[in-house]
């Protein structure tokens, strides 16, 4: 009996031991002893964990029975059973095997590295590489990080300073499909310009928080057929946090010194050389983002990030020595539409008063007037430069068991973004049919802005069915942005104009449906995944017009008769006269007349009208279209043997605007030896042009002297386009090939080396601008107006070799580690695709205008075209730090008009800018295992690229497309947790 009941109590204590949750604290380090941060400490059976910390502690509460898993890149995996113990110390021995991590995209199958896929992956670690990068957005990140990705950040481009687009192999950014934990990410509803040769619409980058993800990988290869449409280049995949039990935030503050390069020995005049020295630092921003994850009881996370940014704008000045005032405005010689006289010196008629001659003289000048307001010319120059704004996103994670085979899944964000730049030319009170004493006596400078609202939300359940894995999901994304000008006005309404104006609202919403099946089977050869799955999408497009005023255009400077056979005569008995103050009169001579009262009219002053920099969005731009899509796709993956992996898919599509469409892809890798492997693929891929490309239209007003004309971009359904002759889109369809080898040398430098060859068919471009005399068909639609169009304009192509090295090493008493990785590409466009069109343009003419040479270059040398990218990293103890240099190659831009040249020749301005390198640093030194501080730089030696020569030297005053115009950026980051 005695022994009954020890026994009894034994097995109590053994059970209740086995029910106890306790709070186990524990340290991890490697074979020699030095502490591991960053280990992932999880509960087997569970996805509850922890991450240890810069000193290698972590602590976590589990049942005391529990086992946990610990891994981190590098090291072996390691199971420890808990046993009832509250403290333990782990060692994780070094494995070469273990220093790549398991990816997920391009592959339906199990997880692979990335020296095991069939076609070229980047793998980023946001979560471990931010920490010492200068760069705080995803896009800079990443175009810091992968030579083939890159993000064009206008510094003055309209409604393209609100988005910086993504681009993958040197293609257009709605050839690149982004994917968030594997699903479709809508698009921003704006159809924005590009470096690459066409305007197209690209997903905002910006709404997607680097604090919230733990990787990015970047598939380099078509994927139509894995993915759908859009994946002509590649497919980036941004897996989100999983963490739990840990908070963790930073705090960013940086900003630009603007210490302006030396102008010397260029043809910048000495003068505008001092007022473009003469600068203080700009583009100062702040960034707060914080990060925590909660786990349930019965199993699950959920993963909270929220992140504000403010940042100023930078402003890279060009001072141009236009006229500011001009003869009318110095000597009050400016009328109203009924002859009065505008006073728009009155500091002259004050020195006349005076009886100072002298100042009177002066004041009659550009420079006098301007030095009397405190002027000079920088005040009229033009400002290029990143545009201000304000980012605030919240974003979530997580997954929730159901029962033992099904769990429930959902992510998404929220965020706002105002963008606020200055993207227009100053507008000088000498260019008097844009000009108001009353409202902008000195001229005004324009600047637009853009308010978005961006929600993107999916759910789904996965789980497994009998043998069978499942996953269903649904994806709605919805981008609204609304386009505003401050600080401008519509000159045809004079005073009556308001100076804040609503330019519209462009909407795109996406919403996808998935259902994906797949089996493994492991008895058939060496293994083979079988997937099956099916996509409904829904697309819908809107264009709100803005108010009247933004697009109206008004009579400000027209005269009405009051009487019959009216002269045209003013107040003091001369005739009316226009805006250049010459006299309205016959070719006699002698003041016109205006036959009928109160009917008969003359436009005095031909005002410009509509907004001033941007016009409105008209009634007649407006748009509402939707469109479905649905898909079906087959993949297969085989390991014919240990060595050698087979993969293959097909899908079929069809668009309820553009039918049916089929693409394939088959690729493959074989291991020649344990740590060299061949690599290739071979896809077709296919992309219908986007609702943004098929519907956007817009109309601008031009000038010839100052006659005031209209200039449309016509959808391909519109009467301008059907009489013409202008064909509806077609779809882009393209051919890939791939060839490549991985290998591990000297079991610790992983090198990867990919050739491929890309060509595209029916490339989308935008037509040049077709006037009434080229095509007289168009002469009762546009009149004295311009037109162009969208067009599929002709074929292209694109090849090159992708490097990618990697090296990691214990040395001395910490890990140092290397990459360099870069590329080496060439753009072709094959020849334009021309129709017979209705115009009496010659062949050559047309083909010139059809597809320009300024698009032809953006295309083929917009972009570098040689790309690297060197770091290291070194850790050690409270200590780390990176250092990394990026190359760009030269850079080609190409331009439209064969005229004669500052030096008298006659030829294009083209311009050839040399090749530049820029140097990062970050240096982080943990004070706690819960606080750090960084400090570093983006292009710390302030390298600046090369100006554009003087024909080109308009709006900007440096080259914009390899490290931008900003020059040196220096930041400090405090990161924290609890």
């Amino acid at each position: 009996m005695k022994k009954a009941l020890i026994l009894s109590l034994a097995l109590f204590s053994m059970l209740a031991m086995n029910a106890q949750q306790i709070t186990v604290s524990g340290k991890v380090t490697d074979e020699v002893g030095t502490p591991l941060p960053g280990v992932n400490v999880v509960i087997k059976g569970t996805t509850k964990g922890s991450i240890s910390d810069f000193d290698g502690n972590f602590s976590i509460d589990a049942e005391s029975d529990a086992v946990l898993l610990l891994s981190s890149l590098g090291y072996a995996n390691k199971e420890i059973l808990i046993g009832g113990r509250s403290n333990i110390t782990v060692t994780l021995p070094e494995a070469a095997e273990m220093l790549m991590e398991t990816i997920v995209i391009g592959s339906r199958s199990k997880g692979r590295t990335k020296l095991e896929t069939t076609a070229p992956v980047d793998v980023i670690n946001i979560k471990e590489q931010s920490i010492n990068m200068p760069q705080m957005d995803l896009a800079q990140m990443l175009v810091a990080s992968a030579p083939s990705f890159s993000a064009f950040r206008s510094q003055g481009g309209d409604l393209s300073s609100a988005v910086d687009p993504p681009t993958l192999r040197g293609l257009a950014p709605n050839q690149m499909l982004v994917l968030i934990n594997g699903k479709r990410r809508h698009t921003s509803a704006l159809l924005a310009g590009s470096q690459t040769g066409s305007a197209a619409n690209a997903t905002d980058m910006s709404f997607i928080v680097p604090d919230a993800i733990d990787r990015v990988e970047i598939l380099r290869d078509g994927a139509s057929a894995q993915y759908g449409s859009d994946a002509i280049a590649g497919v980036m995949n941004v897996v989100l946090k999983k963490g739990t039990g840990e908070f963790t935030g930073n705090f960013t503050v940086g900003g630009f010194p603007n210490s302006a390069p030396d102008l010397s020995g260029t043809d910048v005049s000495e003068e505008n050389q001092a007022l473009l020295q003469d600068t203080k630092p700009d583009g100062i921003n702040y960034q707060l983002a914080g990060n925590y994850g909660v786990s349930f009881e019965e199993g699950g996370y959920l993963n909270l990030t929220g992140l504000y940014r403010q940042a100023e704008a930078t402003l890279r000045a060009n001072v141009s020595n236009a006229t500011p005032y001009g003869d009318a405005y110095l000597n009050n010689e400016r009328t109203d539409a009924q002859g009065n006289i505008i006073i728009t010196n009155p500091e002259l008629l004050s020195a006349q008063a005076e009886g100072n001659t002298a100042l009177a003289n002066e004041l009659r000048t550009d420079a006098g007037l301007s030095a009397a307001r405190g002027l000079t010319a920088m005040d009229f120059s033009t400002y290029a430069g990143t545009a201000a704004s304000n980012l605030g996103v919240v974003a979530y994670n997580m997954a929730l068991p159901i029962n033992e085979d099904l769990d429930f899944y959902s992510f998404g964000d929220f965020g706002y973004k105002y963008v606020s730049g200055y993207s227009c030319f100053y507008r000088r009170p000498a260019q008097a049919d844009r000009a108001n004493f009353d409202l902008f006596p000195n001229g005004f400078r324009p600047q637009i802005a853009s308010t978005q609202t961006n929600i993107a939300f999916t759910g789904g359940i996965d789980g497994t069915l009998g043998d069978f894995n499942f996953d269903f999901s649904n994806t709605f994304g919805r981008n609204k942005m609304k386009y505003d000008m401050f600080n401008t006005f519509n000159a045809s309404l004079q005073s009556e104009s308001p100076t804040t104006m609503d330019l519209g609202t462009h909407t795109f919403y996406q919403n996808t449906t998935n259902f994906d099946v797949s089996k493994y089977f492991d008895d058939v050869l060496s293994g083979l995944n079988v997937a099956i799955g099916v996509e409904l999408r829904v697309e819908n497009y809107q264009i709100e017009a803005g108010q009247p005023e933004s697009y109206a255009i008004g009579d400000a400077g027209i005269y009405t008769a009051t009487t019959d056979n009216e002269a045209l005569l003013g107040p003091d008995g001369f005739p009316l006269e226009d805006l250049n103050s010459e006299p309205i009169v016959n070719a006699d001579g002698s003041p016109v007349v205006l036959p009928y009262g109160e009917a008969s009219t003359n436009i005095n002053k031909f005002y410009s009208p509509n907004c001033q920099c941007f016009r409105g969005f008209a009634p007649e731009n407006e748009a509402n279209e939707f469109r479905s899509v649905t898909a079906a796709y087959l993949d297969a993956e085989l390991d014919v043997t240990e060595k050698w992996l087979l993969t293959g898919a097909v899908r079929t599509e069809n668009y309820s605007d553009f039918g049916d469409v089929y693409t394939g892809k088959i690729a493959t890798r074989y291991s020649i030896l344990d740590n060299f492997a061949l690599r290739g693929s071979l896809s077709t891929g296919f992309r219908a042009p986007s609702l943004q490309e098929l519907n956007y239209s817009h109309t601008f007003t031009f000038f010839v002297g100052l006659d005031p004309f209209d200039g449309t971009l016509y959808p391909n359904t519109s009467s301008a386009a059907r009489a013409i002759g202008i064909e509806a889109l077609r779809q882009e369809q393209s051919t890939n090939i791939s060839i490549g080898f991985t290998t591990r040398l000297f079991n610790k430098i992983d090198l990867t080396v990919d050739a491929y060859k890309i060509d595209i068919k029916d490339r989308i471009f935008e037509t040049d601008n077709f006037d009434a005399s080229e095509a007289p068909v168009l002469a009762p639609i546009i009149g004295s107006g311009l037109a162009s169009f969208r067009i599929n304009g002709g074929d292209i192509s694109t090849k090159g070799v992708e490097i990618v090295a990697n090296y990691r090493e214990k040395v001395g008493e910490g890990m140092l580690g290397l990459t360099l990785s870069g590329v080496l590409r060439e753009n072709t466009f094959e020849g334009a695709s021309v129709p017979d069109l209705n115009t009496l343009l010659t062949d050559e003419e047309l083909e010139t205008k059809y597809v320009n040479r300024s698009s032809i270059g953006q295309f083929e040398s917009g972009t570098p075209n040689t790309t690297f990218i060197g770091s290291g990293t070194y850790s050690w103890g409270k200590w780390s730090g990176m250092l990394k240099g990026s190359y760009f190659g030269e850079v080609t831009s190409l331009d439209n008009t064969f005229r004669t040249l500052n030096d008298g020749s006659e030829g294009y301005s083209d311009q050839t800018f040399s090749a530049q390198f820029v140097t990062d640093i970050g240096i982080t030194h943990n004070f706690t295992d819960k606080l750090a501080l960084t400090v570093g730089g983006n292009n710390i030696f302030n390298k600046y690229p090369d100006i554009l020569r003087a024909e080109e030297r308009g709006f900007y005053l440096y080259s914009n497309y390899q490290q931008g115009s900003n020059g040196a950026y220096y930041f400090a980051r405090l990161t924290f947790g609890f």
